[in-house]
Formats: structure tokens, C-alpha cells, sequence
């Protein structure tokens, strides 16, 4: 019996080992894993010096929420500003013209100014050999409460046309 027992022995120290290999590898894994854990945690963490992942996501709330107001704020600064550019009276047009047939050149001209929705104002002056003319109507949306000339019109469609 005493052979028996000394097998016994041997197999029960082979599984011993074995199962020590086992656990060594498996605990050099999660060694690894863990290692990689805290490294994800260090970049998570950042350099805020704090250890607490709640405060540190409150902190990065609190601030996502002063750039979302900020945010907020421009977009309501640059609406402002650009209803502010659509009515400003930047598009110009130029048209020169020979008010009657007899007279010299291009003396005679039509400009006017109006912004995006055609509004604003169209001067014309007619130049004559005695004496120079200017009339000056009121646009909205492209239309005046005067009638209009051909050349004013002319002048009219030039402004729209640039941008």
C-alpha cells in the first residue's frame, strides 16, 4: 500500500503544479488586463489630479454646460448680425445712360441701392445741356410707389445681380 499511496503523492503533486502553471498564467492575464485598465483610466482621468470619476465627469458636465450657453449665445449674436447685413443697403447698381438723343454721351445715370429684399432707393440724374436733374424714389421689394423708368429698372436687376 505504501507504493500506492507514494503514486497517490506524486499524482496529487502533479496536479498541484499544474494547477499552479494554470493559476500563474491566468493571473499573469489579469495582470495584463489590469494594467491596461489603468492606463485607460489615467486618460480618462486626464491631469485633473482627482481620483473620483464622479467628480471629475461633474466637472466636465459643468463645464459642457457653460459651452453649450456660450454656444447658445453666438448663435443668437450671428443671427442678429446677419439679419442686420441682409437689410443693409450694400448692393449697388450703375447704369449710365443718354437722356436725350441730341446731347453729347453717357452723361445721364441711374444708381441704385438696395440689400437683399429689395429695398432701398433708386437716384437717377438726367443731364442736359442747360441744367442737371435729380430724382431720387423709394424702393420696396424692388417696386416704388413712383413709376420707373427703364433705366432705373436696368439699375435696379444690376444690383440684385451681385452678391
Amino acid at each position: 500500500m505504501n507504493g500506492w499511496t507514494d503514486q497517490i503523492a506524486m499524482a496529487v503533486a502533479a496536479g498541484e503544479g499544474l494547477l499552479l502553471l494554470i493559476v500563474l498564467f491566468v493571473v499573469i492575464g489579469m495582470a495584463g488586463k489590469l494594467r491596461k485598465l489603468k492606463t485607460a483610466h489615467q486618460k480618462l482621468m486626464g491631469e485633473t489630479g482627482v481620483n473620483n470619476f464622479e467628480d471629475v465627469m461633474h466637472t466636465i458636465h459643468t463645464r459642457l454646460s457653460a459651452v453649450d450657453s456660450k454656444l447658445d449665445e453666438q448663435h443668437t449674436v450671428l443671427g442678429k448680425h446677419e439679419r442686420r447685413l441682409a437689410a443693409l443697403k450694400g448692393r449697388i447698381g450703375v447704369h449710365r445712360f443718354n437722356a436725350f438723343s441730341d446731347s453729347g454721351s453717357d452723361l445721364s445715370f441711374s444708381v441704385a441701392f438696395v440689400n437683399e429684399a429689395q429695398d432701398g432707393v433708386v437716384i437717377t440724374g438726367i443731364h442736359g445741356r442747360e441744367q442737371t436733374f435729380l430724382y431720387a424714389k423709394p424702393i420696396d421689394k424692388g417696386q416704388s410707389a413712383y413709376m420707373l423708368t427703364p433705366e432705373e429698372k436696368t439699375a435696379i436687376s444690376q444690383a440684385m445681380q451681385k452678391e
